[in-house]
């Protein structure tokens, strides 16, 4: 739709010849210049009062007019130059005007006083439209219109400068003086996250526009001070006066900006997969939010970026991330000192002679690699495990670590034992997750659990052998897998079974539906056997008898799956697991006595300790539980545990002194929010948020509840560790891929943490789906690194066949 605007104040929306009355457009438009010189837009005499219509028309001209780009000059006729005024704060301008021609007696100020206030509800309106246009609005109100404040309807916190400050509340990102929202669900907080994200993006691109247009890839209509004649027009009014709101693009007029943005970015495309395949870097790493984080580095440069050289990476750039790795490694290091930390030690051999060991430091702020080392011939010396150990713990201070987790073979048992023996303070533990997997690998020996587990694996492998089942399986059941690959062998089998079990309508179904039993793929002898087994009464009651034993315990893996403390609910875990086997046989002892035996077994042997113990006592969904019964070694353990946390003789005295305010919720611990808390807070930080008046019991319980049980989730790719200690290379080189593996590792690393959806949550047992995707699952593998990547082979010379 074409706008015509004359320069007395008035719109054709329709492109029709809206004139003075009376006058022609010509005549018309010298009088206005004759009045004007300065081409500020005034409204005639004799259209005054003639409808609302004429005054959005005028108003939105002298909105134009005032916004333009360049700060404009303006006065009256008759006003002297001490009275110019500029359009640089326009809306400041109207008042201003109206004020100076009043009192120099001219007839525009009442004109100007008329235009202020009708733009006045137009911006209120403008406003309104805008507040409902942003989502923001519905997560805060506005306090005070003047000051543009707002308050957050999470937090009831105020904040000055208007709705945009207050997405940096919501999503958490720290800026000036913004304090982060504690209380913003998790939602809300990642929709405001990409709200922001997308707004920097918009910004880019309108940059990019503005670039385009001054280099003359967009091609616009001029707009002259003059008139412009409509040569193929006739009639009475044969010219248009100019547009100054809509310019007239030319019909021969090159590409639009959005076809040369979409071209640039298909050609940026190709650029970015050609890289990645020329030089064999896997597509999942587009997956990294590294990736797009260089991308965006990249356009903010703009044009003429210089990417660094391979001497530059290999040498400056790879030295500086170390040094920010550094930096990460002291922020974490204060952070032990408040929250306790965990020494990580996982082990790996190739099943000859190679055995690599890698440490690491867990705390609920992060994980940080420190290094790997060649165990080979070492493997079973116990007083040279001890002896790596102990060096780990002076680097990152006995005093700041609660336990050291390793691997349950026997060197490892004994080296902990003597580690514990030379630092008393410290706990030893082995890894939750291996010995609640060895926990089901005895129950997978059992008869009836062993058969039907392989009977189970015969019926996926059947639907998983032909497309075509398999498409008709996922058509059934929703899209739903009967497998789950990615976590351990004897895990996937255990949720395998249990997604047959669920799936057992659904399966029937299929396979004795008519599109099936006429296709070819009912034929066979391995169908028949697959339907027979699919219909054996047997196979179901098995089935279901398994789950119902082994859930509880997958419940458990679950829990200790993840890098998030996890500590206050092993021993929950492992006492319900034994409750609800006992219940499911009824109290039959020939039943479920065997099977609690096992875990007996294990949890005594290896897993049980005062700590486990003592994050059980200090967990208050679990102390003041009405449906858990605290034990004498629960309570036992928990002294235990006090005893070698407690440096001093002052130390144990003030814990005595707190230990009844605890028992009894005595003090801020009774609270209702206290109270509420038990449940809706992690345990770590329910005490953090409500002990603050037992402070010495307050920083031993956060100590011992902030630890992990488990480091499963850390997919270490061994074989760039295997390639860092094979390669013969002098020290100098040594050196530089040994900072490209530390630097490496922690950015993995934080990318974790960063995936993270929040702060730790609490973990309710009942509430636990085993069938969802489990932490390690969603998490991807360290990526490959060997000495190649400090080689000095340019990428030119890669091209060359």
């Amino acid at each position: 739709m074409g706008f015509t605007i004359s320069w007395l104040g008035m719109i054709d929306p329709l492109g029709s010849r809206l004139t003075q009355s009376g006058s022609g457009p010509a005549r018309g438009t010298r009088r206005a210049r004759a009045n004007n010189q300065d081409d500020f837009p005034r409204r005639n005499s004799s259209s005054s009062g003639k409808g609302f219509g004429e005054d959005i028309r005028f108003i939105a001209v002298v909105i134009h007019f005032l916004g333009s780009s360049s700060p404009v000059s303006f006065r009256p006729p008759s006003a002297s130059g001490n009275h110019a005024i500029t359009t640089s704060s326009w809306l400041g301008t109207l008042p201003i005007c109206a004020t100076v021609a009043g009192r120099e007696g001219m007839g525009n100020g009442l004109f100007l006083e008329e235009a202020y206030a009708k733009l006045t509800v137009l911006l209120n309106l403008l406003v309104i439209m805008v507040r409902g246009r942003d989502a923001c609005w519905e997560h805060c109100v506005l306090v005070d219109a003047t000051r543009q404040k707002v308050r957050c309807n999470y937090c009831q916190r105020e904040f000055s400068g208007g709705v945009y400050r207050m997405k940096f509340h919501l999503a958490q990102i720290k800026n000036k003086d913004i304090v982060p929202c504690a209380e913003v669900p998790d939602d809300v907080r990642d929709h405001i996250q990409s709200i922001l994200s997308t707004t920097r993006k918009q910004k880019a691109h309108k940059r990019q526009k503005v670039d385009q247009v001054a280099n003359g890839q967009q091609n616009s209509s001029s707009i002259s001070g003059g008139a412009h004649r409509n040569n193929g027009s006739s009639g009475q009014n044969g010219s248009t006066c100019p547009s100054l709101l809509f310019p007239h693009p030319s019909p021969s007029a090159q590409p639009s900006v959005d076809d040369v943005q979409k071209q640039k970015q298909e050609n940026a495309d190709k650029k970015i997969a050609v890289f990645f395949i020329q030089n064999s870097v896997p597509f999942s790493a587009a997956k990294s939010t590294g990736f797009q984080d260089m991308v965006d580095a990249v356009a903010e440069c703009g044009m003429g970026y210089k990417a660094p050289s391979c001497e530059m990476m290999r040498s400056s750039l790879l030295d500086k991330l170390k040094g920010d790795m550094n930096d990460h490694y002291k922020k974490l290091s204060d952070e032990w000192r408040e929250t306790g930390c965990t020494i990580l030690c996982d082990c790996w051999s190739d099943g000859r002679t190679k055995s690599l060991i890698v440490f690491s430091v867990a705390c609920p702020r992060g994980t940080l690699f420190l290094k790997s080392i060649d165990l080979s011939g070492h493997v079973d010396d116990a007083q040279y495990l001890f002896e790596l150990l102990e060096a780990v713990a002076l680097e990152v201070g006995v005093e700041n670590i609660v336990q050291v987790l390793t691997d349950s073979a026997a060197s490892y048992v004994y080296a902990g034992r003597l580690l514990m023996a030379k630092y008393p303070s410290l706990f030893w533990s082995p890894s939750a997750f291996n010995c609640i997997s060895k926990i089901l690998e005895d129950f997978s020996k059992k008869e009836l659990v062993s058969t039907v587990l392989e009977e189970a694996n015969a019926i996926s492998r059947y639907i998983y052998s032909q497309a075509w089942t398999l498409n008709m399986m996922r058509k059934y059941t929703g899209g739903r897998e009967l497998i789950h690959p990615n976590i351990s062998r004897l895990v996937s089998n255990f949720l395998s079974l249990r997604s047959i079990v669920i799936q057992e309508a659904s399966l029937k179904q299929i396979f004795s539906h008519s599109e099936w039993l006429s296709s070819i793929y009912s034929r066979g002898p391995d169908a028949q056997a697959f339907k027979s087994l699919l219909y054996s009464d047997r196979f179901w009651k098995s089935a279901r008898e398994t789950v119902s034993v082994s859930e509880p315990l997958l419940k458990i893996l679950r829990v200790v799956d993840g890098d998030m403390p996890a500590m206050g609910y092993i021993y929950e875990g492992m006492e319900r697991a034994k409750i609800e086997i006992k219940a499911y046989y009824n109290g039959i002892e020939d039943k479920y006595v065997p099977l609690c035996d096992i875990i007996d077994r294990r949890w005594n042997m290896h897993l049980h300790s005062p700590l486990h113990a003592a994050a059980a006592f200090l967990n208050p969904s679990i102390f003041y539980g009405l449906n858990f019964k605290v034990d004498s070694r629960m309570k036992n353990g928990f002294q235990e545990a006090m005893l070698k946390m407690a440096a001093d003789d002052k130390v144990k005295s003030e814990i005595t002194k707190e230990h009844p305010v605890y028992i009894n919720a005595q003090g801020a611990l009774g609270t209702d929010f206290a109270i509420m808390g038990r449940r809706l807070n992690a345990p770590g930080d329910w005490w953090a948020g409500y002990g603050y008046e037992i402070p010495t019991l307050q920083r031993a319980a956060i100590r011992i509840l902030s630890q992990p049980c488990s480091s499963h989730w850390c997919k270490w790719n061994w074989s760039t560790f295997e390639s860092l200690h094979k390669q013969k290379c002098d020290s100098l080189e040594q050196e530089k891929l040994n900072d490209l593996v530390f630097v490496q590792c922690n950015l993995w690393l934080q990318a974790i943490d960063r995936s993270r959806e929040g702060k730790c949550k609490p973990i309710i047992f009942d509430e636990i789906d085993v069938s969802c995707e489990w932490p390690s699952k969603s998490l991807s593998s360290s990526p490959l690194l060997d000495n190649s990547w400090l080689d000095y082979l340019s990428l030119d010379a890669r091209e060359s066949p």
